[in-house]
């Protein structure tokens, strides 16, 4: 099997999915993430107990790349701390940009390092980092909130 097969497959797999794709209860926090370019629309859900990321859901629609990359996003932060899963999200989207193409560091995105050469395919950039840049968002105001508290 070709790459480019086993990846329109993880993405097809990933996207039928439906595990977290559906509401949070008693979220924490919300975040709306949308991309104009074509249409793409989630609200992200994440729970929080103790630091971590005891539950993390989408609603919403969008394309197959969207959905599928929101999909893996979740399966790999699910469980870490908000530092924990910034720093995923940092690697994710430096792996987007090329800023970082070392495949012993990308191992760590697991599912999500299939996604590596959308690069090449500019028009889905956007549709690949929503979910990331979505949970970027909600993780920095939930950091944000934080700090002030704790003045």
């Amino acid at each position: 099997m070709d790459m480019n097969q086993l990846y329109t497959e993880l993405i097809l797999e990933y996207n039928k999915d439906k595990t977290n794709k559906r509401p949070v209860e008693n979220p924490t926090l919300s975040e709306h993430g949308h991309n104009p370019n074509c249409g793409d629309d989630i609200v992200l859900q994440v729970k929080m107990k103790d630091g971590v990321i005891q539950d993390l859901a989408y609603t919403g629609s969008g394309c197959a790349i969207s959905q599928a990359s929101t999909a893996m996003m979740i399966e790999l932060v699910s469980g870490r701390t908000a530092d924990e899963a910034l720093r995923l999200v940092h690697l994710f989207l430096d792996m987007i940009r090329g800023k970082i193409t070392d495949e012993s560091q990308l191992e760590e995105l697991e599912a999500a390092v299939s996604l590596k050469d959308i690069s090449k395919m500019p028009v889905r950039v956007k549709c690949a980092v929503l979910g990331w840049h979505t949970l970027e968002e909600a993780l920095t105001k939930l950091q944000s909130k934080t700090v002030k508290s704790n003045k």
